[in-house]
């Protein structure tokens, strides 16, 4: 295995570490017994050199962490998880400063069929990790009455062969704007994109999200505006502003309906990406 090859595995087992340590610390919160997982034997020793600084950083900062009281332990390994991700690569800090406060699912792929279609299921379906190791955003992996009501829980998406009926081609620029207002939520939004004072640093985000995937990416969106335009102005109407083909259960789960969404399928010849804004109340 080249040197590159081991510090990214150990990068990998640190942040899946990282992220247990928060699950259980959560599962304590909510006075759920969960012991609080060992430190993994490949992460044994990794925080002397020549370990990535990286590395070294987020072990030693686990190391001085108090795992009393137990809000504090989850609120610290949190931050901790989250800091990790973003000093990790470009890519996760974009997509923290974009979409790290809505109620949003981004996930990226595989791409290893003709028809993506059936590699965008697997990433809804999460049968697929990141190719690169790069962060996913999916607040419901750990939602298990949601996946009793459906397996790809906030998805209940079509088979592969309806895609064309419910995706519509965009426009490079278009798609860049589809994901910056993914930054906006679906309901009580105090300020649109549109708006905000950095409105451009937003943009820039999208546009370093979207670039993982090469000039030669195609873009779709479940949008119905895009229909009949491939670059409707997503930034003039905002979040609320389209209507939108459906990939999301009609389950009521946990008190919780999915009302409306927002998609964004990103396809290379290497990767499919994923980026969905979902309403909730």
């Amino acid at each position: 295995m080249a040197p590159h090859d081991g510090d990214r595995a150990a990068l990998d087992l640190l942040d899946s570490h990282l992220e247990a340590l928060w699950d259980a610390a959560a599962a304590r919160v909510r006075a759920v017994e969960a012991p609080f997982p060992a430190v993994p034997e490949g992460l044994a020793g990794a925080a002397a050199d020549p370990a990535p600084e990286l590395l070294r950083w987020g072990l030693g900062e686990l190391a001085r962490m108090p795992r009393e009281p137990a809000d504090a332990f989850a609120r610290g390994a949190g931050t901790l998880l989250t800091e990790f991700r973003r000093r990790r690569s470009p890519w996760n800090a974009a997509a923290l400063r974009l979409l790290d406060d809505p109620y949003v699912f981004l996930a990226t792929g595989p791409r290893r069929h003709e028809d993506w279609a059936r590699d965008v299921l697997a990433v809804m379906h999460r049968e697929v990790p990141d190719p690169r190791g790069w962060l996913r955003m999916d607040p419901d992996r750990l939602n298990a009455s949601g996946r009793l009501s459906a397996p790809a829980y906030p998805f209940a998406p079509p088979p592969a062969a309806e895609f064309a009926d419910r995706l519509h081609r965009l426009e490079p620029h278009a798609a860049v704007a589809a994901l910056t207002v993914m930054a906006e939520e679906w309901t009580g939004e105090p300020r649109p994109v549109r708006d905000r004072p950095d409105v451009d640093g937003l943009t820039a985000a999208a546009r370093t999200l979207l670039a993982r995937y090469g000039p030669g990416a195609r873009f779709w969106t479940n949008a119905a505006a895009a229909a009949a335009n491939p670059a409707p102005d997503f930034l003039a109407t905002g979040l609320g502003g389209h209507s939108a083909h459906s990939f999301l259960t009609g389950a009521y789960v946990n008190g919780l309906d999915l009302f409306d969404e927002l998609g964004l399928i990103a396809v290379s010849d290497d990767e499919v990406g994923v980026f969905w804004s979902i309403g909730a109340y």
